[in-house]
């Protein structure tokens, strides 16, 4: 393994190409800067010192994105393991339009200079989407549901075994979902029955699909949901994590949907333990390659 030279740069070939163009750098380069041009930048000597100093096992590069180029290296970026960029010229206007957030002085000024990015598997605002929960009755289920209606989603649709728990939560959440429609006619908020021609109706108008069930511990186990219903406009997510993919993520990968399954859920409930048992930030990225 090699450390990588701070007079090295690297392109958008490079980041298309990345576990090929990285493989022997070591420690791994998880921090950058983007620009055009960007030989000139001192960044990378600044703050690998300063990662080195603080002995953080990872380092920072330069990278030479042209102007069209931008808006699909940020995309790579969020598909490897990078911790973040930053920005400079001609990028720093450019990619205030691509980011999900943005601190008040950004917001203020347009532009932007420093990127964090946050594993968010759908890199999807709750507040935009229409949200069916299979499995609402259960734990898992009622909490999520809880989440999104605190969150204002736009729709949510529980289905439960039990059609009258899930009539039971509906209630207790109808105080949240009060304003008004704004993706068309459908209910912002309802109990629907667990069998195909209710699950059919419904589907239309539901953007993300989770599985709050035990379906797909097993890896017999059929799929919560009638694969055939599955579009490629869905999001699927299924608490169920194991060392292979779910039933259900392998029925939405054939629809063409995206799917993820419940190991990032894991990942930030641990966090979050962490930080209540010792009152201090939890190591989330030693934690996520862990897992």
């Amino acid at each position: 393994m090699k450390e990588r030279k701070t007079t090295d740069r690297y392109t958008l070939a490079d980041l298309e190409n990345w576990r090929k163009a990285a493989s022997d750098v070591d420690p791994p380069i998880r921090l950058g800067v983007f620009g055009d041009p960007v030989a000139h930048s001192l960044s990378p000597q600044m703050q690998n010192a300063a990662l080195r100093a603080c002995e953080i096992d990872m380092q920072y590069a330069r990278f030479h994105i042209r102007g069209n180029e931008l808006r699909s290296a940020l995309r790579f970026l969020r598909e490897l393991d990078f911790l973040g960029v930053n920005l400079t010229v001609p990028h720093k206007i450019a990619a205030f339009a691509q980011i999900d957030e943005a601190d008040e002085s950004s917001t203020r000024a347009g532009t932007v200079n420093t990127i964090r990015l946050r594993r968010s598997e759908f890199s999807v605002d709750v507040r935009d989407l229409r949200v069916m929960i299979l499995g609402a009755g259960g734990g898992t289920g009622r909490a999520i549901a809880w989440q999104c209606a605190l969150e204002n989603c736009e729709r949510l649709v529980l289905v439960n075994r039990t059609y009258e728990k899930a009539q039971a939560l509906t209630e207790r959440l109808r105080p949240y979902f009060a304003g008004p429609r704004v993706l068309g006619p459908a209910a912002r908020l309802e109990a629907a029955a667990w069998d195909e021609t209710a699950l059919r109706a419904q589907l239309a108008d539901i953007d993300l699909i989770v599985n709050a069930t035990p379906l797909g511990m097993n890896p017999n186990d059929p799929t919560p949901i009638p694969a055939r219903l599955l579009a490629p406009h869905h999001m699927v997510f299924d608490a169920v994590y194991g060392p292979s993919k779910t039933s259900l993520i392998r029925a939405a990968d054939e629809a063409g949907a995206r799917g993820v399954d419940g190991s990032s859920m894991l990942l930030h409930q641990g966090a979050l333990a962490f930080q209540i048992w010792f009152e201090r930030e939890a190591p989330i990225e030693a934690m996520r390659r862990a897992l």
